[in-house]
């Protein structure tokens, strides 16, 4: 049943950065072109996916299972330290120069997007790294 309740989720998601055009690198780097053609239509995705995410810890907050029966662990950490700010980095550049966040990559390698292909991988790597590497500290 956890599976059912994951590919649900997953295709909502996904659909979700479909819809908002997430998933095209030139509407991510249009976005970020703050002095040239700046397109703000992104600053709405995200400001809808952080009250819909904001209603979510809300109510996961005040449960101590899921709806599929789960724990729910929610972080606890507030420090605003070095990994959070070297890692808020690496995400934006990453963001930056392929136009990419995990989730619309994966959606975006799903269809065969030529980008993604390059992408992926790339960002495949970098996780194995921090958790070969990095993590282990």
């Amino acid at each position: 049943m956890n599976a059912i309740y994951a590919v649900v989720a997953g295709v909502l998601f996904g659909l979700g950065l479909l819809a908002g055009g997430m998933t095209d690198p030139m509407k991510v780097k249009g976005f970020l072109d703050l002095f040239g053609t700046w397109d703000p239509s992104l600053a709405f995705v995200m400001g809808g996916g952080i009250a819909v995410g904001t209603v979510g810890f809300w109510l996961a907050r005040r449960r101590e299972r899921s709806l599929s029966g789960g724990p729910i662990d929610l972080p606890t950490s507030t420090a605003i330290d070095t990994r959070l700010l070297a890692g808020g980095a690496l995400f934006g550049a990453g963001w930056g120069l392929g136009g990419f966040c995990p989730g619309p990559a994966l959606v975006s390698l799903s269809s065969g997007f030529g980008p993604a292909l390059w992408f992926v991988p790339a960002m495949l790597v970098g996780m194995w790294a921090h958790d070969r590497f990095v993590a282990r500290r």
